[in-house]
């Protein structure tokens, strides 16, 4: 029996990969972690609310991890990097201890852990932290550029930048191509093909034309 971890299934990418997951003959079994019930679970599909700041061992073979908030929701930096860092890097660690063979993971474009803003830097300190674990089919990150779809939430700022960022899509050729906006459901696909053909040990990053090719 093959199965994925998910955290992450309520946000945009997750509820998509949800689906793609839920539909994938690679998966006999989708396990999601969640703070609170979702009424999700069905089929394939089962539901574990855990303790975020104290994860479990985690028992799979691939985990996919779509966790992530912005600063303003989170209400500070701290309460943001605690959700897309410190959570994602204790959820790896206790599923690398669990035997988990590979690591799926959405940051975002333009982490670095030396960028001077805030969001970037803390993405990459994560991927950095990330590359240190020796999950044997490897840790493959996904760095999207603004993310299109219907999300759970209403956000008038970000609604503006999508209208934007999708009506000048063609502007962004060649490569300022990961700077143009994706829908989340193409990150989701991207996740999945990945997942059913690569399974090589190291850090792999898919950005731009890489991310856009694998969701095809």
């Amino acid at each position: 029996m093959s199965t994925a971890i998910l955290l992450g299934a309520s946000g945009l990418v997750g509820g998509r990969l949800l689906s793609h997951l839920r539909n994938t003959p690679q998966y006999d079994r989708v396990q999601l972690l969640t703070r609170r019930q979702l009424g999700l679970a069905g089929g394939t599909v089962e539901e574990s609310i855990v303790d975020f700041d104290a994860p479990p061992t985690l028992s799979g073979d691939d985990l996919f991890c779509c966790l992530g908030t912005t600063i303003k929701k989170a209400g500070s930096n701290e309460a943001f990097r605690r959700v897309d860092h410190d959570y994602p890097l204790a959820f790896a660690r206790a599923a690398l201890t669990g035997g988990t063979k590979r690591l799926f993971i959405v940051t975002a474009v333009g982490s670095s852990a030396k960028s001077s803003i805030f969001y970037n830097r803390v993405k990459g300190e994560l991927e950095d932290a990330l590359a240190t674990l020796a999950f044997p089919n490897g840790v493959h990150v996904f760095r999207p550029s603004m993310l299109l779809g219907e999300r759970g939430e209403s956000r008038p700022g970000e609604a503006v930048g999508k209208a934007v960022m999708g009506a000048l899509g063609f502007a962004f050729a060649g490569a300022l191509k990961k700077y143009r906006a994706i829908d989340g459901d193409d990150v989701a696909k991207a996740m999945v093909h990945i997942a059913a053909k690569q399974t090589d040990p190291g850090i792999h990053v898919y950005e731009g034309a890489a991310l856009f090719n694998a969701a095809q």
